[in-house]
């Protein structure tokens, strides 16, 4: 089994192919037994087409698994309340002109959840694992200038914007990057230094 990542009140529990494809089919009952946890109501839902990308994936790579998507599991209660991971492996083609040696990550805390600092807690717990386990130092995130919340965690995590793109799905996105220090200290954004722009 790949490697579980601790944070204060979360685990982040790697969705394995099993997992992924029990929930893509609906079976929420195998799906939560595979991982031993609760999942919402209505999963996968909207979350179906990341959980195909990701499955696919791990069917090509399974030495993938412990980059890819983490359920977000209150440890107290075994509940399920988003996701994180990271896109790829560290250093993908894509990220080349932009950040050569980083790693991109997204999240989604799951509605009934948000406001309670699940997002930065796993965010830090994410990165501090690459950062302490494989030494990656280099952070990617893709966020819509309009995504408030997301911008404003970005931010304060220490990412700064070093371009933009534009997401077949979610339209134009500010590419931001980050320097993160690991271990339990938070990045300092005076002191990074981020990627350049080609």
């Amino acid at each position: 089994m790949s490697e579980y990542i601790h944070s204060k009140r979360l685990d982040l529990i790697p969705m394995t192919p099993g997992f992924l494809r029990a929930s893509l089919g609906q079976d929420v009952r195998v799906a939560e037994e595979r991982m031993r946890i609760s999942l919402p109501a209505g999963w996968p839902g909207e979350e179906a087409g990341l959980l195909s990308m990701r499955l696919k994936q791990l069917e090509d790579d399974p030495t993938l698994q412990p980059w890819l998507v983490r359920a977000m599991v209150v440890r107290e209660t075994g509940i399920m309340v988003g996701h994180i991971g990271f896109h790829t492996a560290p250093c993908p083609d894509y990220l080349q002109p932009f950040c050569p040696e980083g790693v991109e990550f997204g999240f989604t805390v799951l509605p009934a959840f948000r406001r309670q600092g699940y997002a930065r807690e796993s965010a830090i717990a994410l990165m501090t694992w690459a950062r302490l386990a494989h030494d990656v130092r280099k952070f990617v995130m893709t966020i819509r200038p309009d995504n408030i919340p997301s911008q404003r965690l970005a931010a304060q995590l220490g990412f700064v914007r070093i371009g933009s793109h534009v997401d077949e799905v979610d339209g134009l996105e500010d590419i931001l990057e980050c320097d993160f220090a690991g271990g339990d200290a938070e990045p300092d954004p005076a002191e990074r230094q981020p990627c350049n722009v080609s």
